[in-house]
């Protein structure tokens, strides 16, 4: 074996590639092992592809990429027994193409490093980022093949000299800088290992697996095995059983509740991408964990941040997705924006409704059941993606005040003969709170009329939504008007007033109501059985101030003090007698007031308690 020792310099325009590898090329320093470990992989996984193909006819042997740390001298270690590389190998994968590529790229992104697209061969110098000294021990697997030793320092300039290797594959040795004494920590270790590389089609090893012994954890002479070869995404759903799926879940994420179903993605053509999506119990509402969706690569993790694949509202999903044809930069974390990209957001939204579709046809009762946690990603999809949105309108429910369910076509021909207005326009009434406002929903169901309930967080916009979806509607909440004026079917006719008595009227009222919100006071004639005095927001402001603080770009409306309507009921006999004797009733008046605002939960504080002790004067 020849013993000449080869020194030179990569090819690189210029010296300052290693800092720049440091500072700008990955974003994040842990990576290093990632991309290690991938090599290693890569070569294992070329060697089989070489015995498939009969051009390697040895002893494949065990193909395990082993992760070794010694603690105290800093060094870590990733052997693999794969391909392996000759002497022209090296220098051609390590001296030239990675550095003159790097060089070649410097240049060109100098002024935007977080573009920068990488290359073959860079993976392996993120191990600079961490390391003061490399040394590649390699032998390949070709006839007559000799071993090889490459070191390098850090600097430009590398070593290159014949190896003691005897058997097939690379060892990559890391001497760890002193900046970097958090990578010769085995916990540190194991734990990027189960992040990054717990999936990836070869065994990886890192240590023996221990046992507790003599009241200490001992090696076994077993190795540990950090990642499953084989997941879940990778097999057919038909050789899989919904306790298979399951399982998967709580492997990624053990402290969740279980999902209430999954989708098994699988496609090759005209792009590769496989995958298993959860949709997650959502506890609450507006406590919903997003990017809990994991990247593969080839079963190497890439990133949970998938903004760029999928539309916003699958964010909301849980799983995995795994596609070679996601291009990615040199750190792998951020997207680039391409076709395939937009092809793999269309094909996965419309997998997704497609599963809803399927569920909601075939087993409708389970369907119902998931409603109220489904309901949120449902809206929220149709709110900020139009072809969902389409699609959904075949599949989404509306929930009424009675617990029953309804898709839109069915619910639409229940009320439609009850509750189409003068306007030839269907009635969707809706309350948010069947506490609050009870009153109001028996009132509405005393005319013949069903109250849908809407109380999710989006439902202001999202009302908004169905008015341009459903042809001739609109929605009005339950306590947005009397229910005699919440579907008006012909015109009603208004008290007779002066306009000196409508003026009265106006000071009369806003005199004992609240400070601090703009009030309109209307004469109405709602019969000698209704309340005296009504208090209403117009659905138009209250929808659009709710919309506001919910951050839908209403600021103008959020920052108007609110706004309600004051129906003061002329046929109500204590209104006649208010009216009948305007000065002598001042206390008469308050409490007709207060008792409206207590029922709408607007009597508060110091208000409220001279309401109670009005009230208690006016029964002794």
């Amino acid at each position: 074996m020849a013993t000449k020792t080869l020194k030179g310099q990569i090819g690189v325009t210029t010296e300052n590639i290693f800092p720049v590898i440091k500072q700008f090329l990955y974003s994040d320093h842990e990576i290093f092992l990632r991309e290690l470990v991938a090599n290693a992989v890569d070569a294992s996984q070329k060697l089989k592809a070489l015995a498939s193909s009969g051009d390697f006819k040895g002893e494949l042997g065990d193909l395990k990429v082993e992760v070794e740390l010694d603690e105290k001298k800093k060094v870590l270690k990733i052997t693999d027994h794969g391909i392996g590389m000759t002497e022209e190998e090296v220098d051609k994968y390590i001296n030239q193409i990675a550095f003159s590529s790097a060089g070649e790229f410097l240049e060109k992104y100098k002024d935007q490093m977080a573009s920068i697209i990488g290359h073959f061969g860079l993976g392996f110098y993120s191990a600079f980022m961490v390391a003061k000294k490399v040394t590649i021990d390699t032998l390949s697997w070709k006839e007559g093949a000799k071993a090889v030793k490459w070191t390098c320092d850090g600097s430009p300039e590398y070593s290159m000299t014949s190896g003691k290797k005897e058997d097939r594959g690379t060892v990559i040795t890391l001497e760890l800088d002193d900046d970097a004494e958090e990578f010769a920590a085995k916990g540190k270790i194991s734990q990027l290992l189960n992040k990054y590389c717990k999936f990836m089609p070869v065994p990886v090893v890192f240590g023996k697996k221990t046992e507790w012994k003599d009241g200490k954890n001992v090696d076994t002479d077993e190795d540990n095995v950090i990642n499953s070869i084989e997941p879940i995404w990778t097999r057919t759903p038909s050789e899989l059983k919904d306790e298979d799926y399951l399982k998967f879940y709580r492997e990624l994420y053990p402290m969740d509740e279980e999902p209430m179903f999954w989708i098994h993605l699988n496609v090759d053509y005209p792009f590769n991408l496989t995958g298993v999506l959860y949709f997650p119990k959502i506890k609450e509402r507006m406590a919903i964990d997003k990017n809990k969706i994991q990247l593969y690569c080839n079963q190497m993790f890439v990133t949970d941040h998938v903004d760029n694949i999928v539309p916003d509202f699958l964010t909301l999903l849980h799983g995995v997705i795994d596609s070679p044809d996601i291009p990615l930069n040199v750190s792998r974390s951020y997207l680039q924006s391409d076709s395939n990209v937009k092809k793999i957001s269309t094909y996965i939204t419309k997998k997704v409704a497609d599963r809803l579709e399927e569920i909601f046809k075939e087993q409708r009762e389970k369907y119902e059941e998931k409603w109220d946690n489904l309901k949120l990603f449902i809206e929220y999809g149709m709110l900020t993606d139009e072809k969902f949105a389409e699609r959904a309108m075949n599949f989404a429910l509306f929930k009424n005040t009675e617990n029953k369910y309804f898709s839109f076509e069915d619910y639409r021909k229940a009320i439609e003969g009850s509750q189409t207005d003068k306007d030839k326009k269907v009635v969707y009434l809706y309350a948010t709170d069947t506490e609050v406002q009870y009153s109001q929903i028996e009132a509405a169901k005393n005319k013949g009329y069903d109250v849908l309930l809407m109380d999710c967080e989006l439902d202001s916009h999202f009302v908004n939504l169905l008015e341009t979806k459903l042809k001739d509607s609109r929605f009005a909440r339950v306590d947005s008007d009397a229910v005699d004026n919440l579907i008006p079917t012909g015109e009603k006719a208004k008290p007779e007033m002066s306009d000196d008595d409508k003026k009265f009227l106006d000071e009369l009222f806003k005199s004992v109501l609240p400070e601090g919100n703009d009030y309109i006071i209307e004469a109405e004639n709602l019969g000698e059985s209704a309340a005296p005095v009504l208090i209403t927001q117009s659905e138009f402001m209250r929808r659009y101030r709710e919309m506001s603080a919910l951050g839908g770009g209403m600021n103008f409306y959020g920052e108007m003090p609110a706004g309600y309507n004051i129906k003061v009921n002329m046929e109500n006999p204590l209104i006649a007698k208010i009216w009948g004797d305007r000065e002598g009733t001042k206390e008469l008046l308050h409490q007709v007031v207060d008792l409206a605002l207590l029922s709408n939960g607007m009597l508060k504080g110091k208000a409220l308690a001279e309401f109670i002790a009005r009230s208690q004067e006016l029964i002794k």
